[in-house]
């Protein structure tokens, strides 16, 4: 008996995500995101219950159709394009396992490409940025400490948001040798480092919060983490009112990921090895690192610097013929 949609996609998420391969809290919502999406575009599109779709009308065409909303409809980038697609190959090449007799159908889904995408030169903040951002939440008010503190560690440690907001107060160690500990992308589990007055601004700040080893370091209002979304409105608030003091702030789109370049490009102006940069941010290769390279016209400039000049003088063109001077004339 053919397995129907629903049954395959149930055990996917529990059998093949979640019990073969152990995928992290992290993949697990953003495959159940990726699958909401469709479900709720197969219903408005076909109208069709999530519980009554089958495999058949999950067409490659359809599929297109839906990566086209998620960029077009929903604004969103074509990494986030890509992303559903991955889930969607992944489903799909489980399907071609567990159901052979769909296995034409599963071919021509997972030769649906990836969309290419531009990429750009990365955000970072200068130095007068830095200063004017962590100096402008209110330090008279707990919401106000938080925050710098936040802002603070983020662009000193470079710290993924997911890494933020999931530090607890035992992940932080103070005194001599003082850094925290965080559990990052893919599980890999690191130790980074914070400069005096960082730990400074830390050790009071967790004195004030006065919390039990297993809480956030960094709460909202109610006590639990910081959410995503939240992060990145503390982060734009603070922004925007760090361009009175810093206008250049203003044509610069910053969010939290703009803080962990940050943290990179800190180091990397400070003569520190790729490599080093990317064992500190936790990338799974020096390759990764390749972007902070071309971040800065600074550091092209100082390459370009070592160069001996060739000693070659400038010269115009002169052409040695009356038809080649009236064509350059042109």
């Amino acid at each position: 008996m053919i397995n129907t949609f629903p049954s395959l996609l149930q055990s996917f998420f529990t059998d093949r995500l979640l019990q073969q391969w152990g995928a992290s809290a992290h993949t697990v919502a953003s495959y159940r995101d990726a699958f909401r999406l469709l479900l709720r575009f197969a219903y408005e599109n076909l109208g069709k219950e999530p519980s009554v779709l089958s495999l058949k009308d999950l067409t490659p065409d359809f599929l297109s159709s839906f990566l086209d909303y998620v960029e077009k409809a929903r604004n969103n980038s074509a990494r986030t394009r890509n992303a559903r697609l991955a889930a969607i190959h992944s489903f799909f090449r489980y399907v071609s396992f567990r159901e052979p007799a769909y296995a034409e159908l599963c071919c021509q889904i997972l030769a649906i490409p990836s969309k290419r995408f531009e990429r750009r030169p990365i955000e970072f903040l200068a130095r007068n940025e830095i200063d004017a951002l962590i100096n402008a939440p209110d330090k008279t008010t707990w919401v106000g400490r938080r925050d710098r503190t936040f802002l603070l560690t983020a662009i000193q440690t470079g710290l993924r948001v997911s890494e933020l907001i999931g530090l607890r107060c035992e992940h932080v160690v103070m005194g001599t040798g003082a850094h925290v500990r965080c559990d990052g992308k893919g599980r890999k589990q690191r130790c980074t480092p914070l400069r005096r007055e960082t730990a400074d601004v830390m050790s009071s700040w967790l004195c004030e919060l006065n919390g039990q080893s297993g809480d956030p370091v960094f709460p909202s209002i109610r006590s639990g983490p910081l959410s995503r979304d939240a992060v990145e409105r503390l982060v734009a608030r603070h922004c925007k009112a760090a361009q009175s003091n810093c206008p250049p702030l203003s044509r610069k789109k910053v969010t939290p990921h703009v803080l962990r370049h940050t943290a990179a490009m800190e180091l990397l102006h400070h003569g520190v090895d790729r490599s080093v940069i990317a064992l500190w941010l936790g990338h799974e290769s020096v390759e990764t690192t390749q972007m902070y390279l071309h971040a800065d016209m600074r550091l092209k400039q100082q390459a370009l610097s070592r160069i001996t000049p060739l000693g070659v003088k400038p010269s115009l063109y002169k052409p040695d013929d009356e038809l080649l001077a009236f064509l350059e004339g042109l």
